[in-house]
């Protein structure tokens, strides 16, 4: 009986030293504007453990012209119903910005891409928070036209993880990201 209580803990403990399940490739994708913006990273974008990718962004080219850069993370299930935060493990050189994709404000919505969204820190060493759908919102440059809707969980279908970089001056960035969580 001893050797199975054993066993059985060091199967506890081997379940609960596993911070997170695998990233699953097909989720992961990346996206970058038309306008000369970069993306690099090491074939394959999701290698055992961790995302990692770095962005060049171009500054903005016009006022009907804007550049960007995104570490895209479709939800496998393309709905956030259920969930009430997300839980991310991640590393950024720059404060990481975390986009709810949601229909109404892209391109089959206003077209505003007013996205609700959270800033987070920057972060050299792996860093895990959580944080409440409850927490985010939308940005201060939301047209007044865009009709603000709420979170419509079961209109996000993707996470998007932007280095916070300025229209103006662009910039260049890196994110790792280690584990997701819809909690």
């Amino acid at each position: 009986m001893k050797l199975k209580a054993l066993i059985t803990a060091m199967l506890v403990a081997a379940v609960a030293g596993k911070a997170h399940a695998e990233l699953n490739p097909a989720d992961w994708r990346y996206a970058t504007d038309p306008h000369g913006s970069t993306a690099t990273y090491s074939h394959p974008l999701v290698k055992q453990d961790e995302v990692a990718i770095s962005f060049v962004r171009v500054p903005r080219v016009d006022a009907q012209n804007n550049s960007w850069v995104e570490l895209i993370y479709d939800l496998p299930n393309q709905s956030l119903q259920g969930v009430d935060s997300v839980k991310l493990t991640y590393q950024s050189d720059k404060p990481l910005v975390i986009k709810l994709s949601q229909k109404q404000y892209g391109g089959d919505g206003d077209k505003s891409y007013a996205h609700y969204q959270t800033l987070l820190p920057s972060a050299t060493d792996w860093q895990t928070l959580s944080v409440k759908l409850a927490d985010f919102s939308r940005p201060d440059w939301t047209p007044q036209w865009s009709t603000d809707q709420g979170i419509v969980k079961d209109s996000v279908s993707a996470l998007y993880f932007v280095p916070d970089l300025t229209d103006a001056e662009g910039g260049q960035a890196w994110i790792k990201i280690k584990a997701v969580e819809l909690q």
